[in-house]
């Protein structure tokens, strides 16, 4: 087998996969700002030659839909180059491909060292940083919603659910239907043998509530790992419907009449002893509770990072099983922080916020600075609620501007998560939304037209 020497340096599960069969390509792969794959593919005897690996820096300064953005940076257009630096512990197989093929993640780092401030990798880092200066841990565990779709070949026609095996439409409010699981096994399938060869354990897999809407969970665990994860299982997951001819989106609302995807964010937080802060003499402690008034405090700023796009905030509606407010409350899921029932020593909060759309690396980072600064303030939280937060104000951003607006007024937070790194993605994303309203929208023609 080829490259023994890096073989050797990746997980136990590489070789396993690989069971004697030579590498013939390696992909050297980083996190853009959309937590989309980019990177160089490579033969395996390059990349075992251990030359170094550079990319330009300007691939942060593109917004969703591939367009520069001007800011004030000196030497922005110099192409100056990042260093990539392979994670080996990242290795995974990419199972699709056609050739014998692994996935590496890399860092990314100034000539000097140093981590590039924009890389949300990076972003991600900083903030766990952060808390073991402060002799804490942080677990989180992400779900991963999306859809399984007709394919969509005119991004002026509506978005519409697959086929299923009956020759019928996938049937929407069907949540925890095993039948419905069963319409699209092959993808099912196909994600489970595409995560095995991967070395991931899923935990569960679960009809939701829209029509070709599924929910993945993962095993709890760190935040760094956790979002490596996803950011791999995005691309899988497309890769197991393209083979069965279906499309997987991970849109925050792909459907006008469906509900929207989240990655609701579970979190604990241990101490140096291991044990988890979040609990005492098997009651809830002042962590606990500041870490949820961090989240009620901190996430309308924070939420143009877990609702990056200006479809995002089409999900916050009350008929759509999301949140509209930061209540929160014990076994709850109309709050936007939600306590699940768990015994006394797994206590974890979940951020019920975060949509599917946004980048792993910034979601889990955002989310995770929210309850660091609730923490390091030692706030408080509102009273819990009981009762449906349906019924309370709406309490979040209606808007990608509004969200960037809050962002802005938050200077402690974009402390937290790197003052270059949060004027160069609010400026990306206000890009983005001046571009949308400049798009006229089918809804206008219809009901505009001749009647204003």
């Amino acid at each position: 087998m080829a490259g023994p020497d890096y073989i050797s340096k990746m997980p136990a599960t590489v070789a396993n996969w690989l069971d004697g069969r030579r590498v013939e390509e390696v992909e050297c792969v980083i996190a853009d700002m959309a937590g989309i794959s980019r990177g160089k593919a490579m033969p395996s005897k390059k990349f075992g030659r251990e030359e170094r690996v550079f990319m330009p820096q300007s691939i942060f300064f593109q917004t969703i839909d591939g367009q520069y953005v001007d800011m004030k940076i000196e030497n922005q257009w110099t192409e100056a180059d990042m260093l990539l630096v392979p994670d080996y512990s990242t290795t995974t197989a990419a199972p699709w491909a056609g050739d014998v093929t692994l996935q590496v993640i890399h860092d990314v780092l100034n000539m000097d060292g140093t981590p590039v401030e924009l890389v949300p990798r990076n972003v991600l880092k900083r903030v766990l940083g952060l808390y073991a200066d402060e002799g804490w841990t942080p677990v989180v565990a992400p779900e991963i919603e999306f859809y399984l779709t007709k394919p969509n070949l005119n991004p002026n026609h509506p978005v519409e659910p697959p086929m299923a095996r009956t020759g019928r439409r996938v049937a929407s409010r069907q949540a925890y239907s095993m039948v419905a699981v069963d319409d699209y096994g092959k993808v099912i399938d196909d994600i489970y043998d595409f995560a095995e060869a991967q070395g991931y354990e899923i935990d569960t897999i679960i009809q939701e509530g829209g029509a070709g809407q599924i929910e993945i969970n993962l095993i709890h665990g760190d935040p760094l790992k956790l979002a490596d994860q996803v950011f791999y299982f995005k691309r899988m997951i497309r890769e197991a419907a393209f083979r069965n001819e279906c499309y997987a989106t991970f849109m925050a609302k792909p459907m006008q009449d469906e509900p929207g995807s989240a990655m609701h964010i579970h979190h604990s937080v241990l101490g140096v002893d291991g044990a988890n802060i979040f609990n005492a003499g098997d009651q809830p402690t002042d962590l606990f509770y500041s870490f949820l008034a961090g989240l009620q405090k901190y996430v309308p700023n924070a939420i143009a990072l877990f609702a990056p796009y200006v479809n995002s905030y089409r999900r916050y509606v009350a008929s759509g099983s999301a949140p509209i407010n930061l209540e929160w409350g014990e076994d709850n899921r109309t709050t936007g922080i939600r306590v699940p029932l768990s015994a006394p020593e797994a206590r974890r909060v979940e951020n019920r916020v975060v949509g599917m759309d946004c980048n792993p690396y910034l979601g889990i980072a955002a989310s995770l600075a929210c309850g660091y600064l609730g923490m390091k303030q030692g706030l408080k939280p509102r009273e819990q609620m009981k009762g449906e937060a349906y019924d309370a104000d709406h309490g979040l951003p209606r808007s990608l501007l509004g969200g960037l607006d809050a962002f802005e007024r938050a200077p402690e937070l974009r402390k937290v998560l790197g003052a270059g790194f949060s004027d160069v993605y609010s400026a990306l994303k206000r890009h983005e939304a001046e571009a949308f309203l400049q798009v006229i929208s089918p809804w206008e023609r219809e009901h505009l037209l001749l009647n204003v």
